[in-house]
């Protein structure tokens, strides 16, 4: 079994960050989006912007020895308290299906911005819709196309564990 480290972003992740992310659009979105959509993704993908989406979120990185091989990040659904949202979730193509996602995923889900939401919302590529399905997420108001930005809305709805005491 392959061995994998989780830990928060650096800003000295920046460069490979991106780089990851631009790759992955190129290789795997691809089959599911334009050309010139993926590339207009890409100008979004700066290391400058990935540093800035790290400044108000908790970013994970996914290390395989001492190369970073994926990401994610978790922060507030535009301010909520009780409400966050998942964002830049990343795995090197050779690296897809052996368990990087799933390890984003389960970071994602241990972190206080998960634990004290009642819901997760995640804007999901068509790429990776069925991934993240595998995870219970489900379409936001049944909605099972992609919108106005080529995305599906997911959302995972739960007591929120600083809310709630448990039964």
């Amino acid at each position: 079994m392959t061995e994998y480290t989780v830990r928060r972003f650096q800003n000295g992740d920046a460069v490979e960050i991106s780089e990851l992310i631009i790759r992955t659009l190129r290789t795997s979105n691809i089959k599911d989006y334009s050309a010139e959509y993926i590339e207009n993704d890409v100008k979004m993908f700066t290391p400058e912007s990935v540093v800035q989406r790290a400044s108000w979120t908790h970013f994970y990185v996914v290390l395989h020895s001492k190369k970073i091989v994926g990401c994610g990040a978790i922060g507030p659904y535009w301010g909520k308290e009780d409400e966050s949202s998942l964002f830049n979730i990343f795995v090197l193509p050779e690296y897809q299906g052996k368990g990087v996602g799933k390890r984003i995923m389960e970071t994602l889900e241990q972190d206080e911005f998960f634990l004290k939401a009642k819901r997760i919302e995640i804007p999901s590529s068509i790429t990776a819709c069925e991934f993240y399905k595998k995870f219970g997420y489900t379409y936001k108001n049944g909605v099972t196309v992609p919108d106005e930005e080529g995305l599906f809305r997911l959302e995972k709805r739960r007591g929120g564990l600083y809310d709630e005491p448990k039964k």
